[in-house]
């Protein structure tokens, strides 16, 4: 099984990255939280700095894209080209209210002869291969048919689908039987995105989905930064692998940001989703989120390595 690494805005950074990389492995592809290419045709510092090569060296990555724009998709992807990138990510999944408000991401599904004409101009005219993250669509997953018979018509180089409708948001359960049905007619080679947080859960779907070979982990991967490795039958996360990781990441905010109390705020998000793997953690990861200051910061972490046991597989309470 191979396994993608889902962009997480805020999470997922260039130093994240490059830790997970070194300290756990397992991903086949991982993917630059979305940028929003505008009509200035110039990348903020912040995208910039996400994009670079010199801080993803080693890391196979795929920066994705979130326009209804052709003319914007394009010159990103040409910048991106210039870069050296061979792919380039659409964005057609994030059902977050403020984007699906201006017709992008999830609600540009529903807008099917305007995403039809972007289609059509992308693909005449991108210099690097397109593949696309998608929802089934906006409240109906009966949507989704007419959806993928529009991207059938192009060379989708991976087809990402996420079996939810926009208003599903991340409630619900994901609709792998629809999945199942849609990777049959797909002609892009499909990839399944949702909910998978174990070794057990991800079984679970290969005997409802015998036939597919890749999936993309987003929550599960970030509350258990060994489970690629797991799913490839290696071991679990031990205790100095994630003091060291977690020190590494920091450390990586802290210099990016000239700060470390910015860097401890980036922390706080990703271990909300960890402390999870640890058994009677809640406490602690209550007072890390309350946590005013690094020196306050480092000292439950470090209690939490401590005083706590590691589950071997994640709990998740999110």
């Amino acid at each position: 099984m191979q396994v993608e690494l889902a962009p997480m805005e805020g999470v997922t950074s260039l130093w994240y990255r490059s830790a997970h990389r070194r300290w756990f492995g397992g991903v086949e592809r991982y993917y630059t939280p979305f940028l929003s290419p505008t009509q200035d045709h110039v990348f903020p510092k912040r995208e910039l700095r996400e994009i670079a090569p010199a801080g993803n060296e080693g890391v196979p990555l795929i920066p994705q894209l979130l326009t209804r724009r052709g003319a914007d998709f394009l010159w990103a992807a040409d910048a991106l080209a210039d870069l050296g990138y061979e792919e380039v990510n659409l964005n057609l999944g994030c059902p977050s209210g403020t984007v699906t408000a201006k017709g992008k991401g999830a609600g540009f599904l529903a807008h099917p002869e305007e995403l039809a004409a972007f289609l059509e101009e992308i693909f005449a005219k991108c210099p690097i291969a397109i593949s696309i993250k998608t929802r089934l669509g906006i409240a109906d997953p009966e949507e989704f048919w007419p959806i993928l018979e529009l991207y059938n018509r192009f060379p989708v180089k991976e087809l990402i689908i996420h079996p939810r409708v926009q208003r599903d948001q991340y409630q619900n359960h994901p609709r792998r039987e629809l999945f199942a049905a849609a990777a049959l007619r797909s002609r892009a080679p499909v990839c399944y995105n949702g909910d998978l947080y174990t070794v057990e859960a991800a079984a679970e779907f290969q005997r409802t989905c015998p036939g597919t070979e890749r999936v993309m982990l987003g929550r599960g991967l970030i509350g258990d930064p060994a489970l690629a490795r797991k799913l490839a039958g290696g071991p679990p996360a031990s205790r100095e692998e994630l003091e060291g990781f977690l020190s590494e990441v920091y450390e990586g905010y802290a210099q990016g940001f000239g700060s470390r109390h910015s860097a401890m705020l980036r922390m706080k998000e990703l271990w909300s989703y960890l402390i999870c793997l640890f058994r009677d953690g809640e406490k602690y990861g209550k007072a890390i989120r309350k946590a005013k200051s690094p020196a306050e910061y480092a000292r439950w972490t470090a209690a939490v390595f401590r005083e706590l046991d590691l589950r071997t597989e994640l709990a998740p309470d999110w």
